[in-house]
């Protein structure tokens, strides 16, 4: 039997992670995190605290539910070895995904901040309208 001191059970799992119930329900229902179950009362271990921790890492950084099952399951069949190498190149896909939004962004924005100037050039010059 676990420690009980490692124990969250799903209320306490929710306001640790910050995570909607239903967030929680739903990486349960994909099978990111498997809770030890007591009649209806759901607890949550080492492995799975470990494991919510490695998904709202990968989700901060913007990779995809089923790139993170894929690392879980990696590390479940092939060990941590196997899963740090290909966490490595999905991280290069990601840097270079996140570069190019990045300089997506700073485009929209140097337009905007573009038109933004042009139109208070041209209220500042017109005349004001007539109510």
């Amino acid at each position: 039997m676990p420690d009980d001191s490692t124990r969250l059970s799903f209320k306490e799992m929710c306001a640790r992670f910050d995570v909607t119930p239903r967030t929680l329900r739903y990486y349960e229902y994909i099978e990111l995190l498997s809770p030890d179950r007591e009649g209806r009362s759901r607890f949550y271990g080492k492995r799975e605290i470990a494991r919510m921790k490695l998904i709202l890492r990968g989700r901060k950084f913007g990779f995809p539910l089923e790139d993170i099952r894929q690392w879980l399951m990696i590390y479940e069949h092939e060990g941590t070895r196997a899963q740090m190498e290909t966490w490595i190149t999905a991280a290069d896909g990601q840097l270079e995904e996140l570069a190019r939004q990045k300089a997506q962004i700073e485009d929209a924005m140097t337009e905007l901040r573009g038109l933004r100037e042009d139109v208070a050039r041209e209220l500042a010059e017109a005349k004001p309208d007539r109510a």
